[in-house]
């Protein structure tokens, strides 16, 4: 008799319903092959947002498919095993991919598009490949994703592929379980797939090969030329021809602006000192724009960035971008191919239309893109990593809340580089970066941006959440909208956003410094300090106000904002680049307070200061003159000087004045006052900190609004916070600008 009794083996089956990004990365195929490895038997399927399984097995296999579904996931894939439930026995013959359903309540996520992988890489320059050189390769691992899709479940007849009926071959590659294009949804070839078109004056060129070299010739021809890409045009030139980048500046109307360079990472450290941490965030799946100090290489054109010390540098992501730097060989300029102000243009029609003026060629593609985005822009300083602007690879943005919402609600952001969020339950959900609203297609981009969310996430708003000041078009669309309407204070909104950053924090000390915005008093604000925690901020700190004489027009016009600061600190310095009728005129104005409305807005002082340098009186970008007062500090050191601090109310005012008194002192070099502005308004926010931090135990200092994009100042900040062992945050999941406010009026309404 034998001395063990074999156990009999118990099949059970199991339904597990995965959620998270699981959808466009390869995860029915990869659950296919787990489970024939482990032998078990079912089926797998997309549904609205989610992928179910059917798993028939021994309790022992199937527990360890279960954690395998976790810890061997595709690279890209962020499953979450929402349940698992004993069912009752099928008995399947095998393990099959079934056709995909639609739920009657989803658990949407969306992969942002992704940059072509290596083995992708490899065959497009494998001259034995038939995908040899195709501009659109991809497979299960990368390649467009939001850009494409429609609508959910995420299958081919629901992204813009649907018309590209697939060849036998890549039909035998799609259904292959053995295959990495194994259900890859925009799976395509050179005889089935999108096709590149070469348009100029001349010819029209259409075919992959042809249609490249055609551009390619046009490019070193010193043409400039609107690229079809992902989520929308570029208009590349030659990036070390200063006779094409200063024809695009003419025609562009863009004299000072810089211009985001592509190049292949070969070519980086020749033009650029690049740390490991930048070189990485060069490489994350978004390929983004990171800003990154200039080596002055004598290759680049120096009308780059005109003034300003840093480049922004973007890595090839796409197949067509890697085939442009592999054949064109330098560095190209690529620059968002826009009206300036405007979003980033999508279609064929629409280029040919808007961009006929602005480039020499066309370069074509016959795959609509659903959905426009820009590319995202990034820095790294020493908080770590800072993005500047939403987009391509990143949006939709999503964060999990540390609360739950009782009811959908929509927060539509502010007036210029806008974003907006959705959010329903624990889930916050940013879009793309839909720029300035002040132009009609900007606010039609934002229209569409609202129902391009809701429809997507399958997620209808019950309640608008909007800026406080009533000319937004962001908040007059909140009121027009007849849905019930929050309105949230600008700074209130970037004081909150910080609470992502450290969500178990609920003493803050916040430093939200920006342009202008409205404040609760109607005055104009922008140099704001709060103490407290989301939905309950106190005001305590700002700066000593100043007039805007001209209003609105101080936005560009920086040198009203100094002669305002002049003036106001006794000093009668004209300034001579100015009519002095026109200096006279706006005195008048200052005087009488015509059209001169009061303001705290440290982004304004950093213009002011540009201009009373004598750096740039008229800006012809936002944020130029700050731009180049941080460049010009950077090349030197100087200390800070003192700025009083008197109560006016609840509030401390910082004054200003000694700064325009630093800043009219000509005894000192340019650099040295600009470098010692930075370092006072450091030495400023430490001060404050400080004083604050002794009163009240374990506060988190926070730093939100735009001026803190600028790298010097806030690592400044940074180094003399942390000598007093304070803890100090800057957003690193939202942008720090006005990018960031959606996010942040929806944790401020939740906890108002």
């Amino acid at each position: 008799m034998a001395n063990s009794i074999q156990k009999e083996t118990k099949i059970v089956c199991l339904e597990i319903i995965i959620s998270g990004f699981v959808q466009g990365v390869g995860f029915r195929p990869f659950v296919f092959r787990l489970a024939n490895q482990l032998q078990i038997k079912g089926c797998v399927s997309n549904n609205t947002g989610q992928v179910t399984i059917t798993a028939e097995g021994e309790k022992e296999t199937l527990d360890l498919f279960c954690d395998r579904l976790l810890s061997h996931a595709p690279v890209n894939a962020q499953p979450i095993i929402q349940s698992v439930n004993e069912v009752s026995l099928v008995s399947y013959e095998g393990f099959s991919i079934l056709q995909s359903n639609e739920l009657k309540e989803s658990d949407i996520h969306i992969l942002p598009d992704l940059p072509v992988c290596e083995q992708c890489i490899e065959e497009l320059f494998n001259k034995n490949n038939r995908r040899y050189l195709y501009p659109f390769i991809n497979c299960t691992q990368c390649g467009p994703r939001n850009s494409i899709i429609t609508s959910l479940p995420y299958d081919r007849k629901n992204t813009s592929m649907q018309g590209f009926k697939l060849c036998s071959e890549c039909e035998s590659e799609y259904l292959a379980v053995s295959d990495r294009r194994f259900h890859a949804e925009p799976i395509a070839c050179d005889t089935c797939g999108p096709v590149l078109n070469f348009v100029d004056d001349n010819k029209n060129i259409i075919g992959n090969i042809d249609a490249l070299e055609a551009c390619i010739d046009s490019l070193h021809k010193g043409n400039i030329v609107a690229v079809k890409g992902i989520g929308g045009y570029h208009l590349m030139c030659d990036a070390s021809s200063s006779e094409a980048i200063d024809l695009l500046r003419k025609r562009k109307k863009r004299p000072d602006k810089p211009f985001a360079v592509l190049m292949a990472s070969s070519l980086i450290q020749e033009y650029v000192d690049v740390s490991e941490q930048e070189l990485f965030l060069l490489k994350e799946n978004s390929r983004p724009i990171v800003l990154l100090k200039d080596n002055n290489s004598e290759d680049l054109a120096d009308n780059l960035a005109p003034g300003i010390n840093r480049l922004g540098i973007m890595l090839p992501g796409t197949p067509l971008q890697h085939l442009l730097c592999h054949y064109f060989k330098k560095p190209l300029v690529a620059t968002s191919a826009n009206i300036s102000g405007e979003p980033i243009i999508t279609t064929n029609d629409e280029a040919v239309k808007k961009l006929s003026r602005l480039c020499d060629a066309y370069l074509h593609n016959n795959r609509d893109i659903v959905r426009p985005a820009d590319d995202p822009v990034m820095l790294h300083n020493n908080f770590g990593k800072q993005i500047l602007r939403t987009g391509r690879g990143i949006s939709p943005t999503e964060i999990t809340l540390p609360f739950k919402l009782e009811k959908p609600v929509l927060a539509v952001g502010g007036h210029i580089k806008n974003t907006i969020a959705l959010a329903w339950n624990d889930r916050l959900v940013i879009s793309a970066h839909n720029g300035d609203l002040s132009s009609l297609r900007g606010y039609q981009t934002f229209q569409q941006a609202i129902k391009d969310l809701q429809q997507l996430y399958q997620v209808k708003a019950e309640v608008v959440i909007c800026d406080a000041h009533p000319e937004y078009a962001s908040t007059r669309w909140a009121v027009e909208s007849k849905l019930p309407t929050v309105k949230i204070y600008h700074h209130h909104a970037h004081a909150s956003s910080l609470v992502f950053e450290k969500p178990d924090n609920t003493h803050w000390l916040i430093f939200s410094w920006d342009g202008i915005g409205l404040g609760t008093d109607g005055t104009l604000w922008g140099g704001e300090t709060f103490l407290g925690s989301a939905g309950n901020w106190k005001r305590i700190a700002s700066f000593k106000t100043f007039k805007l004489p001209g209003g609105e027009k101080t936005s560009r016009e920086s040198w009203r904002i100094a002669a305002s600061l002049n003036w106001q600190s006794d000093f009668e310095i004209n300034n001579e680049r100015i009519n002095q009728a026109k200096s006279d005129k706006l005195k008048i104005m200052w005087q009488k307070n015509i059209n001169s409305p009061e303001s705290s807005a440290a982004g304004r002082l950093f213009s002011a200061a540009a201009s009373l340098l004598g750096l740039v009186d008229i800006e012809s970008f936002e944020g130029h003159g700050p731009m180049l007062l941080e460049a010009l500090a950077e090349t030197t050191q100087a200390d800070a000087i003192t700025l009083p601090i008197s109560k006016e109310g609840d509030v401390n005012r910082i004054d200003w004045r000694p700064l325009v008194m630093m800043l009219n002192d000509k005894s000192l070099s340019k650099a040295v006052r600009a470098r010692c502005f930075h370092e006072t308004l450091a030495q400023c926010i430490c001060d404050v900190s400080t004083q604050y931090s002794n009163k009240h135990k374990n506060l988190t200092i926070g730093l939100s609004g735009g001026v803190f994009q600028n790298q010097l100042l806030a690592s400044l900040i940074k180094q003399k916070i942390e000598q007093h062992d304070l803890r100090i945050v800057i957003p690193s999941l939202i942008p720090v600008n006005d990018g960031g406010l959606c996010a942040g009026q929806i944790i401020e309404y939740h906890y108002q």
